[in-house]
């Protein structure tokens, strides 16, 4: 555990006004460092089909705890400066006290229903982990691994930390940085040119799927937001702890059942795909107030700054190089990335962030600095091979996998259609050398003690295509064809001439379990 002055730390930040002036700096005190959990739904690989919708609902109390006391660190610096003990006696005991409750409730409910799962009392307690600057210079903090060479511009390391996090850069002091004081900071971004390229691509091989079918859902034009999650917390509000962006299906709440999203209108130009894609909302740390700044799931749980929409987002579903594709099931949720890789290790971290026209340079756990007239990028491969029986599971991993590093599908699962997704954002490189104040800060919304890092990005996908379309899809993506409605041809399928969409690098994470989203 921490105590001591170290926690204690000066942010400083320019809260810009939206006629595009900036207020005078303002200082905050702010504890530095996080509260690093065990994920207990990690651990949840068998839930009884009568315990979960209890499980789910104590699941969502554990990351509700955490975010509570994540603020109570924040709201401490003071009282930890002049007690040591502070933060173990009214923070992280008490946590872990209402952990050990939470966490017995989730035994007892799957116990009634089947087996009691073992060693979860285990998981109780939870560290307060030191902020990242304090670790010895060159040293890479837990979670900050980087797709591709670590020599690649990613890790400052040492004080190069407190010259563009939103600190007072030239005091020493260490911070988690950013407009609300938990992060980004100025090491999580990287010069995308100083990157080198790291994508490679699997053959296709006789008997392979190499086709593509693409559907076009727009960039949120309807302004759908909420911080619900209804594949990880269903019957929660708030269940994510962060702004979710919604494109496809208009009905997505945490409240929404199956029968409502199979109703629900749709933004995508085929009406037949009602599906649903969601990921955390990217910010600009600019001190604008949005319309969840002072809810939770915004800026009181630390998402603060103005919502940027995406550019395009592109949506393709491809094949697979060793075989031809199934059909997925309709229902079927896939989540990928893990929105707690900060604390939970980046085993899990699928997103990747580039620029546009460096696409064969792809960045798992850093923002990318983008040169002038080149937008940032954010992609996702989802999972793409499927146990062939169920549409969900209890961790919300362990019924789809990644394939192996040849595109093949193990352990008897099949390969499905694999969806791509392509978000671009007319973004700014910001500034670091003056913690954003000329051009502000990005980052992605985030659990609160996750610090807002790029390695928790994530997406959500539901499968609410007509049976129709996806065998459509299915038969387009066999067949080596180019199909379905892309983003801007408006068109009613057929080979109408879409470009191969952009892929990310095709090393998949090591499949760990957990269902963050």
């Amino acid at each position: 555990m921490l105590g001591g002055g170290g926690l204690v730390a000066a942010n400083v930040y320019a809260s810009a006004t939206e006629e595009g002036g900036t207020d005078p700096a303002q200082t905050l005190s702010t504890p530095a460092g996080t509260i690093d959990c065990p994920d207990v739904g990690t651990k949840l690989t068998n839930v009884p089909e009568g315990a979960k919708e209890d499980v789910a609902k104590e699941l969502a109390l554990l990351d509700q705890q955490i975010a509570d006391a994540y603020q109570r660190l924040m709201n401490a610096g003071q009282a930890i400066e002049q007690d040591a003990a502070f933060a173990d006696n009214s923070i992280m005991n008490p946590l872990k006290e209402k952990r050990a409750a939470t966490i017995e409730r989730i035994a007892i409910a799957v116990d009634r229903q089947g087996d009691r799962p073992e060693g979860l009392d285990a998981l109780a307690a939870c560290t307060l982990r030191a902020p990242e600057s304090s670790a010895p210079a060159g040293e890479e903090s837990d979670g900050a691994q980087n797709t591709g060479d670590a020599g690649q511009g990613g890790q400052q390391g040492g004080d190069d930390q407190n010259a563009g996090n939103g600190q007072n850069a030239g005091n020493g002091q260490n911070g988690n940085g950013g407009q609300a004081g938990n992060g980004p900071v100025a090491e999580d971004y990287v010069d995308i040119k100083s990157v080198q390229p790291n994508v490679s691509e699997p053959a296709v091989r006789k008997g392979g799927s190499r086709g593509t079918f693409a559907t076009s859902c727009g960039v949120n034009e309807n302004g759908l937001f909420n911080s619900d999650n209804v594949i990880v917390a269903p019957g929660v509000s708030n269940g994510a702890h962060h702004f979710h962006d919604y494109i496809g299906n208009q009905s997505n709440t945490a409240f929404a059942s199956d029968e409502d999203l199979a109703n629900a209108e749709t933004s995508c130009v085929d009406q037949s795909d009602k599906s649903t894609y969601y990921w955390p909302v990217l910010r600009l740390q600019n001190g604008k107030q949005e319309q969840d700044a002072d809810k939770p799931g915004g800026g009181i749980e630390g998402n603060a700054g103005e919502i940027v929409r995406a550019k395009e987002v592109t949506l393709n579903f491809v094949g697979n190089p060793q075989s031809k594709v199934t059909e997925m099931p309709r229902l079927l949720r896939i989540i990928t990335g893990d929105a707690k890789a900060f604390v939970n290790g980046p085993a899990n971290a699928n997103a990747s962030w580039s620029c546009t026209g460096f696409e064969d340079r792809q960045l798992k756990d850093k923002y990318p600095l983008c040169p002038k007239g080149s937008d940032v990028v954010r992609t996702f491969k989802f999972q793409s091979c499927w146990d062939g029986q169920n549409i969900d599971s209890a961790n919300h991993r362990a019924h789809v996998a990644f394939a192996a590093a040849d595109g093949s599908c193990g352990n008897g699962f099949k390969a499905i259609p694999q969806l791509v997704q392509r978000i671009v954002y007319d973004v700014d490189a910001p500034s670091l050398q003056d913690g954003g104040k000329t051009t502000p800060l990005f980052a992605v919304d985030s659990f609160p003690e996750q610090l807002h890092k790029p390695v928790t990005d994530h997406g959500d996908f539901i499968n609410v295509f007509d049976e129709k379309l996806m065998r459509e899809m299915v038969d387009c993506i066999n067949a080596g064809r180019t199909c379905g409605v892309g983003a801007g041809d408006g068109g009613d399928g057929g080979d109408g001439g879409q470009e191969e969409p952009t892929q990310a690098p095709t090393t998949p994470p090591a499949d760990n379990g957990g269902g963050n989203g």
